[in-house]
């Protein structure tokens, strides 16, 4: 699923490879995928997109996107993943959309559990979206203050998890970049918000920045891939990849359990209950 560090570094890939392309056709998909979401009906993508070109890249938050010269900007959220190939013979068999560039190049777009891909104009005003575009980044330096404000207005009943990836609070923090964090805190992922002492709260703050910053630099998590189809840099150290490694902090054994909707990996350990 597209979280924050990965959808900076697509949206920095995009501005870097698609800028300049001129978009020669756009295919709709292959098959019905009931949860992907579009913004228009992709039939009229084509006559909508053909002939632009792509000006920019962006990601912020859980979405990554470019931006067409006739003011439309084709977005891609959760689990909607963006793949750039040199042909559209090199292209998967089934997709949920491809757009063909007039230089060959083509861009395959599939979603595996769910997905959003949408075409809109600077008007769109979907409040998931306008709440990532619109996020303090915890990349920023005006971050600090930012969660600070977020924590005191939070109820004290809210576990660390609920907390981060929960009611759009953090924008582009999920499930996935919250194990390492709440290992590097040394946070479990159940603790009520509440418990936290204050050098626990500062510890939570600085492995939010620290740990996004991290992941981000190394081009995302080596759980997901980039526009290229390659996975990201950063090794995760709790995830489905190492669940049968052991903490890398104290060697213990790594527990996985079913948490609100999703997985949580922790070390009983490094990160206790109570």
């Amino acid at each position: 699923m597209l979280e924050l560090p990965e959808t900076i570094t697509i949206g920095t890939q995009i501005k870097k490879t698609l800028s300049g392309k001129t978009v020669l056709r756009v295919l709709p998909p292959t098959k019905p995928h009931k949860f992907t979401w579009f913004g228009g009906d992709p039939a009229d993508f084509d006559s909508r997109m053909r002939g632009s070109r792509v000006v920019a890249g962006n990601g912020f938050g859980s979405n990554a996107e470019f931006v067409l010269d006739n003011g439309l900007f084709l977005n891609f959220s959760d689990g909607a993943s963006p793949r750039l190939y040199e042909s559209v013979a090199a292209t998967p068999k089934d997709y949920q959309l491809l757009i063909e560039f007039s230089d060959g190049a083509a861009l395959a777009v599939s979603v595996a559990m769910y997905g959003g891909i949408v075409l809109h104009d600077s008007a769109y005003d979907n409040p998931y979206y306008t709440a990532s575009r619109s996020a303090v980044s915890p990349l920023s330096g005006d971050f600090a203050a930012h969660f600070e404000r977020i924590f005191s207005e939070s109820k004290p009943t809210l576990s660390a998890k609920a907390f981060l990836a929960t009611e759009q609070r953090f924008p582009g923090l999920g499930n996935g970049a919250l194990q390492d964090i709440l290992l590097n805190a040394g946070i479990h992922p159940k603790r009520k918000i509440g418990t936290l002492s204050e050098a626990e709260r500062a510890r939570l703050l600085d492995a939010v920045i620290s740990t996004l910053q991290e992941m981000t630099a190394r081009g995302g998590r080596d759980t997901e891939k980039d526009l290229f189809g390659k996975p990201g840099g950063y090794r995760t150290k709790l995830s489905k990849n190492t669940l049968a490694t052991g903490c890398p902090h104290c060697g213990g054994p790594i527990v996985k359990e079913a948490y609100m909707g999703g997985a949580v990996y922790f070390c009983p350990a490094c990160q206790p209950l109570n």
